[in-house]
């Protein structure tokens, strides 16, 4: 397949940057003209775009389309986070004042950021690997990680934080976008996995004992004070009297109790969802052949990483009240907790994809007479 179908949807991507800017000056101009140029630039610009992608052979796959749609808002995304910190101007000025308040807050600002940029990434790798017939399964779950999190905390902390009465009909567009993106999950989730492994190879993996696999035995080390820390915390958000929950949120995360519920929400979805996972992957990496675990750490890797990204970002914000930032005298101690929270996960994803030999059933050779 032509690399001009990729190349289309990266210049897709990239027309909404004057997309943005032309259509929020047009709008303030208030007149018919203005309105009907702005509908003829965006025609021309989505024309331009398909042009590219369909210069030669149409990419097969309807991923190719729905990652280069979301390519383009990623920009948007982007653009919306930059103007939102008075970095630009005068590109979403309309949208802002418009739009649903939840926007506006730090957790809006941190979800533009990691959409404008990590998702950005992950839509053009997917759109090249499509381009080129590679598989992009493995970084798929990982935006299947990603989105879900952010979906959820987004939905749920929008219907149970203060602003919770504010919904307008842009929430119902979002709302399409996340029914859009659950099929792609599973459409994402039944691509097929297929190992390129010899059998004697993967026995002889699967003989290594714990000791005689230091990594691992490290991540079980790790895994069991990460369980207790996201019940910890889940049970800070659910307002347990505790003197050390008391402490840890006055001194440490006090954004826990902010009232906008993203955090509520963020950790209650880390102690029902992480937790369990982190029994599991015990299990997964003590006991060989459990081949779910490539993609349940893909998954659980993709999902971390966005929700402490959001969290991380929240609790230090300029846009999150002052009293539940982080205290200046307690944010060496929050960086260097939440940033281990978040990257140790994902080495062990990078151990699990790399290395996938002892989570493999083996599967002995038929011979052909």
């Amino acid at each position: 397949m032509s690399a001009s179908a990729g190349t289309g949807a990266f210049v897709l991507s990239l027309m909404s940057i004057p997309f943005c800017y032309l259509f929020n000056s047009l709008i303030y101009s208030n007149s018919a003209e203005a309105f009907f140029f702005a509908g003829c630039s965006a025609v021309l610009i989505f024309s331009i775009s398909t042009r590219f992608m369909l210069k030669k052979k149409a990419p097969a796959d309807p991923l190719f389309y729905v990652f280069s749609v979301y390519a383009f808002l990623s920009v948007v995304n982007l653009i919306i986070g930059l103007e939102q910190d008075n970095i630009i101007d005068g590109f979403v000025t309309f949208y802002l004042r418009e739009a649903d308040p939840h926007i506006n807050t730090a957790h809006g600002h941190m979800i533009s950021y990691w959409d404008g940029c990590v998702h950005y990434l992950m839509y053009l790798v997917m759109i090249a690997a499509i381009t080129w017939g590679d598989s992009y399964r493995a970084i798929g779950l990982y935006w299947v990680g990603s989105f879900l999190t952010r979906a959820i905390v987004y939905i749920l902390g929008n219907a149970v934080g203060k602003y919770g009465t504010h919904v307008s009909p842009l929430f119902l567009l979002h709302m399409l976008y996340v029914s859009v993106s659950v099929w792609v999950c599973f459409r994402i989730f039944s691509k097929a996995s297929t190992p390129d492994l010899q059998l004697a190879s993967v026995q002889e993996a699967e003989r290594k004992s714990l000791l005689h696999r230091p990594l691992d035995l490290l991540f079980i080390i790790y895994l069991i004070p990460a369980f207790a820390f996201c019940i910890f915390r889940g049970l800070i958000v659910l307002d347990c009297s505790s003197e050390w929950c008391l402490a840890y949120t006055s001194q440490y995360e006090p954004y826990l109790k902010d009232p906008s519920a993203y955090a509520k929400v963020q950790m209650l979805v880390s102690m029902l969802y992480s937790g369990p996972y982190y029994i599991i992957t015990l299990y997964g990496l003590m006991v060989p052949g459990c081949e779910w675990m490539t993609d349940l750490t893909l998954v659980h890797s993709g999902a971390l990483a966005q929700a402490q990204f959001a969290h991380i970002g929240a609790s230090l914000h300029t846009r999150t009240p002052f009293s539940y930032r982080v205290p200046a005298g307690g944010q060496p101690v929050f960086l260097l907790v939440n940033i281990l929270y978040a990257v140790v996960p994902q080495a062990l994803c990078y151990r699990c994809c790399s290395r996938p030999l002892f989570f493999l059933t083996p599967r002995p050779v038929k011979k052909t007479e």
